[in-house]
C-alpha cells in the first residue's frame, strides 16, 4: 500500500473516532459530566444490529434504525438513572457510577452473547475501486458519512432552537433556565444525540473491521476520549479534527513504525500536545473569578 492509501484509511479511522468523541466532547460541554460508559453504548450498538441482520434477517437499513434507536433510548436511560442524580456530585462519585454503568452493559453482553467475538457482515455493499490507491468501500462510505454528519450536526447547534438551548446550558445553567429553557430536557437530548452518533460509529467500525464481541466499544471508547481531549475537550469542531489526526497518526505508525506500538505512539502524542497547549487545540482557557 501506498502513503497515500495509509492516510486515507486513517482519515476513515480517524471519522470514526471523530463520531465517538462527540458524545464525549458534548457531553461535557453541556453537562460537564464525562460518560466513561459511553464505549459500552457503541458495543450495544454493534450487536443490536448483528442481531437484527444475522437473526432477524431484516435489510441493512432497518438495522442500522434499530441499532440508533437502541442507543439513543439506553443514552437518555444511562443520563436519567445513573447521571442526572449525580450533577452536583463530586468527580469521583460521577466516575464511580460510569465504571459500574460501564461493567454492568460488559457483564450483560457477556452473558447474552458470550465472550467469543462474532463474525459481523459489512453493511457497505462490495465494490472495487480500479485505482493505484487501495480504498475500500468501507473506507468511502465512513469518509462520506461522518462528512455529512459533521455538517448536520453543526447546523442543528447554530441554526435550531434546541442547538441553541444546547449553547446556551453549556455557557450558564443557571441563566439558561431563567429565559425557560428546559436544562433537564436539554441534557436528555445531549445523551441521546451522542448515544445515536455511537450506533453509527460502532456500525462503521464493525463493517471496517468485521467481528463484535462485548469488549468492542472499549478500546475505540478510550481513543475518542483521547480525540476529544487532543480536539479541545467540550469543542465539536475539536473533537472532529482530533479524531481525524488520532486516526491518520494510528494508520502511520502501524505502516511505517509499529502495529504494536501505534497505541503508544497515539498516546504518546497526546501527551506532547497537552504539556504544549494543556486546553487542546481548540479548547478555551476559562478564568474563574473567586
Amino acid at each position: 500500500m501506498s502513503f497515500l492509501s495509509y492516510f486515507i484509511t486513517g482519515v476513515s479511522l480517524g471519522g470514526i473516532y471523530a463520531l465517538i468523541a462527540l458524545g464525549y466532547t458534548m457531553v461535557y460541554g453541556i453537562a460537564k459530566m464525562l460518560n466513561f460508559a459511553h464505549g459500552d453504548v457503541i458495543m450495544i450498538g454493534g450487536y443490536i444490529a448483528f442481531v437484527a441482520m444475522s437473526s432477524m434477517h431484516t435489510s441493512v437499513f432497518l438495522a442500522i434504525t434499530m441499532s440508533i434507536i437502541v442507543c439513543i433510548i439506553l443514552g437518555v436511560l444511562i443520563e436519567k438513572v445513573a447521571y442526572k442524580p449525580l450533577r452536583s456530585a463530586s468527580p469521583l462519585a460521577i466516575l464511580i457510577t460510569a465504571i459500574g454503568v460501564s461493567y454492568l452493559l460488559q457483564n450483560v453482553a457477556l452473558l447474552i452473547f458470550g465472550s467469543a467475538a462474532k463474525s459481523f457482515n459489512s453493511v457497505v455493499p462490495k465494490f472495487k475501486f480500479n485505482t493505484a490507491v487501495n480504498i475500500t468501500g468501507e473506507t468511502i462510505v465512513t469518509i462520506i458519512v461522518t462528512i455529512i454528519i459533521a455538517i448536520l450536526l453543526t447546523l442543528f447547534v447554530n441554526k435550531t432552537k434546541s442547538g441553541k438551548a444546547m449553547r446556551a446550558v453549556s455557557e450558564d445553567k443557571g441563566a439558561a433556565q431563567l429565559m425557560g429553557i428546559n436544562v433537564d430536557n436539554t441534557i436528555s437530548l445531549t445523551f441521546a444525540i451522542g448515544s445515536g452518533l455511537a450506533a453509527v460509529a460502532s456500525i462503521l467500525l464493525c463493517s471496517t473491521y468485521p467481528q463484535i464481541s462485548p469488549y468492542t466499544g472499549a478500546m475505540p471508547g478510550i481513543k475518542a476520549f483521547t480525540a476529544a481531549v487532543f480536539g479541545g475537550i467540550g469543542s465539536i469542531p475539536g473533537a472532529m479534527i482530533g479524531g481525524i489526526i488520532l486516526g491518520i497518526i494510528e494508520s502511520l505508525s502501524k505502516a511505517y513504525i509499529s502495529s504494536q506500538l501505534s497505541d503508544a505512539i497515539v498516546f504518546a502524542v497526546l501527551i506532547l500536545i497537552l504539556l504544549i497547549k494543556p486546553t487542546g487545540l481548540l479548547g478555551k482557557k476559562i478564568n474563574e473569578k473567586v
